[in-house]
């Protein structure tokens, strides 16, 4: 359940802490220091409009009342995930009724979350996040807004920092949550969820407590429940010492970083959509596992042993992350995003229907051979069959290549032009029936050339 969250609903001890603070009027303090963050870090969101994600929760509450505060232009958007009946539905209530307050435009999406859960095999964090950065990411760029604020703070990063090391996170994942990135900023990382709660009570807000965030079968719940405390009381100054050490880990993963792309530039060879890695002088990287996951870590990769015995591995070996492959092919390494099947079959020339190949072939008819090249081949037409296909290659294909006696396997070409086992895989033939007219932008068929004979001369020519 969720409700209505004012001081009234703090703990004496806050209650306090807060009657203290009041005497230096905490409320400037966090706005000024606010304003110098933002002024200093994120000065684009003074000048241009933005969006801010509000649950209604006390983070994003006293974000959006601090970017008001400071007469920003920006609007509010809400998701509703339909998790908790009557109380997602109060949020969003109270959500709007905050952006018609402060006179700023709403946002609301409603999301059927634990069905897309369930056909995704995700858990319900992580389809309810998928669905509201996907929603975000659409809303900013629909609506103009230069970049999307977020009320991630200082207690999140602690909580993100520990689940990180729980899992064997590398020095990226213990160095938190980014400040920034393309289109995201979070400007309340420096501040602790404390400071959030007494600035929000100083200034009388209300906000909307999820119940669900004192739920302790979740991770991130029994670490901020239950393990934050212990840690803070190990130190009065512990969240502030945390802080430093996030700063020193994020300049060395800066750091790092800027080493992974040097080595990138050195060792990844790009050619068309494939990249090319050098197994000979990957290996020669010390400590190895360490140097790979530096360099693949960014594809998805994340089974460092599997890598490093594909080094050296035999020709065809490969592994996959959700995004990518990486297969071995002779003496290297090749790097390329995963693509949705691999054999694929299109008619083309249908005189019913536009063309539907993810590229374009055009035909003519013309009187003689003129303008020659890679991408054109000329056919007699009255040796083609009605029904053109272009498809992938498939084991046992042979064609007979144009200016040669006899019969080829495609598979004998592809090695004798020295093609790598993914350029075999994207090569497209142009089939009359089961015979093959053209292997696209590299050798024509014997079978269906000009000749004097011709009575109609067909051009093909593709075009990308």
């Amino acid at each position: 359940m969720s409700f209505i969250m004012t001081i009234a609903g703090l703990s004496s001890s806050q209650r306090s802490e807060i009657g203290c603070r009041n005497n230096f009027k905490y409320f400037w303090v966090v706005l000024n220091e606010f304003k110098e963050h933002i002024e200093k870090t994120f000065p684009e969101i003074q000048k241009e409009p933005f969006l801010i994600a509000c649950s209604g929760g006390v983070d994003s509450t006293v974000l959006v009342h601090l970017c008001a505060a400071l007469k920003l232009d920006f609007g509010i958007a809400h998701c509703n995930f339909k998790l908790r009946g009557k109380e997602s539905e109060k949020d969003a209530k109270f959500v709007g009724q905050l952006a018609d307050k402060l006179q700023k435009p709403y946002y609301i999406k409603s999301f059927k979350t634990e069905s897309y859960a369930n056909r995704n095999k995700l858990s319900i964090q992580m389809a309810a996040r998928e669905l509201r950065y996907e929603w975000f990411k659409e809303l900013v760029k629909e609506k103009g807004y230069s970049w999307l604020l977020t009320a991630h703070h200082l207690d999140d990063q602690l909580e993100t920092f520990l689940i990180n090391l729980s899992r064997g996170s590398g020095i990226e994942g213990l160095a938190g949550i980014p400040g920034k990135t393309d289109w995201v900023a979070r400007p309340l990382l420096g501040f602790s969820r404390e400071q959030i709660v007494l600035y929000a009570s100083e200034q009388g807000l209300e906000w909307r407590e999820d119940a669900s965030n004192t739920d302790t079968k979740y991770l991130r719940n029994q670490i901020r429940h239950e393990l934050l405390p212990k840690l803070k009381e190990l130190h009065p100054t512990f969240l502030k010492n945390f802080k430093n050490s996030l700063s020193y880990l994020s300049g060395s993963a800066a750091i790092l970083e800027q080493q992974a792309d040097e080595l990138r530039n050195r060792l990844f060879q790009s050619d068309a959509d494939v990249i090319r890695v050098d197994c000979n002088k990957l290996s020669q990287l010390q400590p190895l596992d360490a140097y790979l996951h530096l360099l693949f870590k960014d594809y998805g990769f994340t089974e460092w042993s599997d890598l490093q015995s594909l080094l050296t591995a035999v020709s065809g070996k490969e592994i996959r992350s959700k995004t990518h492959r990486l297969l071995k092919d002779r003496d290297e390494l090749l790097l390329a995003e995963l693509r949705d099947g691999n054999y694929e079959e299109y008619e083309v020339f249908k005189e019913d229907k536009g063309q539907e190949t993810p590229f374009r072939l055009v035909k003519q008819e013309v009187k003689a051979i003129e303008e020659t090249g890679k991408r054109i081949i000329y056919v007699d037409k009255e040796t083609l069959n009605p029904k053109l296909v272009v498809r992938k290659w498939k084991k046992g294909d042979y064609f007979y290549p144009l200016g040669m006696q006899g019969k080829k396997k495609v598979s004998k070409f592809f090695k004798d032009e020295k093609m790598d086992i993914i350029a075999k895989e994207k090569q497209w033939l142009l089939c009359s029936g089961d015979d093959i007219v053209w292997i696209l932008g590299r050798r024509a068929d014997d079978r269906f050339k000009v000749t004097d004979a011709t009575g109609h001369i067909l051009k093909i020519t593709w075009l990308e």
